[in-house]
């Protein structure tokens, strides 16, 4: 093999791309999206290199030249076939969603799908031997245009995975048929059900690549696959066994318990779609494949995948805020060993940051410690790795990492006195352009910022709980903050891999002033002496994660009574009384999990419930519900928020709002505005002033 092909063997982005060697029949082609080469040992090598993207995404652009190239560039048949990509990111990160989202006619998505399994099948037919070198990340379309290949072989730190049940949808390029008959196919349905990713080594032991080979050694690596040394797979009695139709039947079975605890078909198809394809088809390439595709097209048109999909979106566009010109933080220092700021310094060290934690309490920083190890455990990192971790997050009982921090994260009890005298210590202590942020969930900045020289450089950074499984973080401004004070925390938020949304400083903020309505509305039921059981199905029929009960328990019944009492007063009647029985709860130390003991009893983390209640009628869900919309469309009118997707984007990353309703305002659109309004209106004449429609929802129907 040439100097010149080993050089372009190495994947990155190259200005002028790999140089290339015409073989046989390529003539002066012109190719946009790949790039393909002959060695001299006669096996042409076919880059994807994704014109003007950082990405490989398997755009119909894209698979349609790879079939013209399939068609009339081998001829005369090479030795065998290497597909690699060019990119940095890795292989291919799957189909151009963008392309199907829009489309609203089945049979418009079948003919695009048809088109692309031809490629496909046309791959997987070549009469020579074929290889994928995969590299970073190898997903959906992307995996599946490797399944078609003879021999795949990772680079070490590659991820492979076909997501698509995230999107309500399941593969759409023959993944469905080839995955199952390359691995047990037990093991392939749990990939596509969970849509987990699977890194190199794990591949490899599952048998969906052949071998994980450094760059230096892909060399020997392809001429052995292109000799026939590498043996391959084939399927094993297991394997066989598996594919019967009775076996299936059983195992699908099985399946279906599974999955529907999980996710409710009747909110989520693509589970059940699966496992009917693998159930009716399974081990019968041509027909698996010929069903995948009126499938996929099913649920492509469903709300639930467009509404998914509408998800994705939002969080690429959530993702975008973070992209600012500063260089990355340095240093983090958390004051506040507590639950959440134990729990904001461990992710910051998980994800890389160097965290110093300061508390009055050695014991709390010692517990923060702890945990820190165990969330290095539940992501199941190497014992080399949790303690790269632990070395990162420092303890600091004496504060000096205050000193050098680029960002100092206050995570104090919520008292507007305590803050403001903390922030006057500090202050001069800090370095210039250090930022003050604030962890706090939902005091105005306006009432925290009076003690400061330069309040400037104060923001708020609202963490949701827990912070390792919640996505959200609110950035919340005041008038007067610096803009280079807001490109800083937008960067340090992807940083940390978190999702932010922007708003202004008011009395909740936005998650906490839509969320709180809910809660109190659902003390008003309990008052009513509506079993919570009851009360937490209502909201499980509406696709909530868990009911506003099991929420309340689970944020701390202690938090979920300041917040109410912070907005009960800018609020007013606007707001559903608190009951007195509640304030008692709180003040005899009864607060939901962290105590064991709250609205429910709590055991090994799991609430213990009583199955034998009433079922929700249908205006219990709206007095959940309702409130919570209402004041959304409230935090848009007055600008607290002021983009639509990010508000949803928000509510659903930070309280698990029923995702595949696509968020509030969507939800409230498709109800209708008119509708919404009405019904509080009959709500406000039967319950009290705390459900008059906002004037939002008259102004934008």
């Amino acid at each position: 093999m040439t100097g010149k092909i080993l050089h372009i063997l190495q994947p990155r982005e190259m200005e002028n791309g790999p140089q290339q060697s015409p073989g046989p029949e390529t003539g002066d082609r012109e190719l946009n999206h790949w790039r393909l080469s002959w060695d001299e040992n006669r096996v042409a090598w076919l880059y994807f290199d994704h014109a003007e993207a950082s990405v490989n995404l398997l755009s119909e652009q894209a698979l349609l030249e790879l079939g013209e190239i399939l068609e009339t560039s081998f001829r005369d048949a090479p030795k065998g076939l290497v597909l690699r990509s060019t990119k940095k990111s890795g292989f291919c990160l799957g189909a151009d969603i963008r392309e199907f989202s829009h489309i609203a006619e089945e049979a418009d998505i079948v003919e695009k799908l048809q088109a692309a399994h031809a490629v496909a099948d046309r791959l997987a037919a070549l009469p020579f031997p074929t290889l994928a070198i995969i590299h970073g990340l190898c997903l959906g379309g992307g995996l599946e245009l490797a399944l078609c290949c003879d021999y795949r072989l990772a680079v070490p730190g590659a991820r492979m995975g076909l997501p698509e049940i995230l999107l309500g949808l399941h593969p759409g390029l023959g993944g469905t048929d080839r995955l199952t008959r390359l691995i047990d196919p037990l093991q392939a349905m749990t990939l596509m059900l969970t849509g987990r990713t699977v890194t190199a080594d794990e591949a490899l032991k599952r048998g969906l690549v052949d071998g994980v080979v450094e760059e230096r050694h892909i060399r020997n690596a392809v001429l052995s696959a292109m000799e026939g040394k590498l043996a391959g797979r084939s399927p094993g009695l297991k394997t066989r066994l598996l594919t019967t139709r009775p076996v299936r039947r059983l195992q699908a079975r099985l399946m279906r318990a599974k999955s529907a605890a999980k996710a409710p078909p009747e909110y989520y198809p693509g589970p059940e779609a699966l496992i009917a394809l693998w159930e009716q088809h399974g081990g019968d390439g041509e027909e698996m494949r010929q069903a995948e595709i009126l499938s996929f097209a099913g649920l492509m048109t469903g709300t639930t995948a467009q509404n998914l999909i509408r998800i994705f979106f939002l969080r690429e566009k959530m993702k975008k805020l973070t992209q600012t010109r500063q260089f990355p933080l340095r240093h983090v220092h958390v004051i506040g060993a507590g639950a959440m700021g134990g729990d904001i310094a461990a992710w910051c060290a998980y994800k890389g940051l160097r965290v110093s934690l300061y508390d009055r309490k050695p014991e709390m920083i010692a517990l923060a410690v702890t945990n820190t190890a165990e969330l290095c455990r539940k992501k199941h990192l190497s014992a080399a790795a949790t303690r790269e971790v632990l070395d990162r997050l420092i303890p600091d009982p004496r504060n000096h990492g205050l000193l050098r921090a680029d960002l100092v994260i206050e995570a104090v009890p919520e008292k507007v006195e305590i803050k403001q005298q903390l922030y006057h210590e500090i202050e001069p202590l800090l370095k210039d352009g250090a930022v003050i942020a604030t962890n706090t969930s939902g005091i105005p900045l306006q009432q925290l910022r009076g003690l400061l020289v330069d309040s400037s450089r104060l923001v708020g950074l609202h963490f949701f709980n827990p912070v390792a499984k919640m996505e959200l973080v609110e950035i919340v401004l005041h008038e007067g903050v610096d803009p280079a004070v807001l490109d800083k925390v937008c960067s340090f938020v992807g940083q940390i891999d978190r999702l932010p949304t922007l708003v202004a400083s008011a009395p909740g903020f936005l998650v906490n002033r839509a969320l709180t309505p809910y809660l109190m509305e659902a003390m008003v039921l309990i008052d009513e002496g509506i079993p919570a059981e009851t009360i937490d199905r209502a909201a499980l029929s509406f696709g909530m994660p868990m009911g506003p009960i099991e929420l309340a328990d689970r944020v701390g019944l202690d938090i979920c009574l300041s917040v109410a009492d912070l907005l009960r007063d800018h609020l007013g009647p606007a707001l559903a009384p608190i009951p007195q029985w509640f304030r008692d709860m709180v003040a005899a130390g009864e607060l939901g999990h962290k105590t064991e003991r709250g609205f429910y009893n709590w055991k090994n983390g799991q609430p213990q419930k009583d199955t034998d209640v009433p079922p929700p009628d249908r205006e219990i869900l709206d007095r959940l519900l309702l409130p919570m919309l209402n004041a959304c469309m409230t935090c848009l009118r007055e600008g607290i928020v002021n983009d639509e997707d990010l508000l949803d984007g928000a509510m659903i990353f930070g309280t698990g709002f029923a995702p595949f309703r696509g968020g509030p305002m969507h939800y409230a659109r498709n109800r209708g505005f008119g509708e919404i309004a009405s019904t509080l209106e009959m709500l406000t004449a039967k319950h009290g002033e705390r459900f008059r429609p906002d004037s939002g929802w008259g102004e934008q129907d």
